[in-house]
């Protein structure tokens, strides 16, 4: 028997892990969802989780910010494979894993996470800091660079100028390109 889960890479929580159970599941910033995480980049209802086959289907609920599933925004439902990342906005990282469980295994608890009122309790160590994070797609960010080739074009054409008019003064060309200047 497989149960899936949903450990936070980056963003408000890292290490923290939301275990996914039931049919439909919310994603979103809105305490009441079921995987709530408290981050102004995420909406209230930001995506939907739906178990369909022994799977889980994740779509985004029209999201400022979007949903990535390995750094591609989406744009319809997409069936999650353990190993998956996915990704709330730009700084939000949750990594989709199985969880292969014995039912005929015995599991302790302790008194204290089942008294607990906390986030759910975490059954990975926390992400360190020189621990990889994923190796499996780069993250693309991508860079506006419009502003990059304006200031380039500008620079381009002070300078033409400036060498325009050092070329005149050099050859004693003013007479020629401005006759109306005075003492020509």
């Amino acid at each position: 028997m497989a149960q899936f889960q949903f450990v936070m890479r980056s963003g408000p929580t890292p290490g923290v892990t939301f275990p996914l159970e039931g049919d439909q599941l919310v994603i979103g910033r809105d305490s009441s969802n079921g995987v709530a995480i408290n981050d102004a980049e995420i909406s209230r209802k930001h995506s939907r989780l739906s178990f369909q086959g022994g799977k889980y289907v994740l779509e985004d609920l029209g999201s400022t910010n979007g949903t990535f599933v390995n750094g591609q925004r989406l744009a319809g439902p997409v069936v999650l494979k353990p190993g998956d990342v996915v990704s709330l906005g730009e700084q939000i990282v949750l990594m989709y894993d199985a969880i292969n469980i014995d039912p005929g295994a015995t599991v302790a608890v302790s008194r204290k996470s089942v008294n607990s009122v906390h986030p759910p309790v975490q059954s990975s160590p926390p992400v360190q800091a020189s621990t990889p994070v994923y190796s499996g797609a780069p993250v693309v960010k991508k860079t506006n660079m419009l502003p990059i080739f304006i200031g380039g074009g500008v620079f381009l054409f002070i300078c033409m100028c400036a060498g325009f008019f050092w070329w005149v003064d050099a050859t004693f060309r003013w007479c020629v390109f401005f006759p109306f200047l005075s003492g020509c």
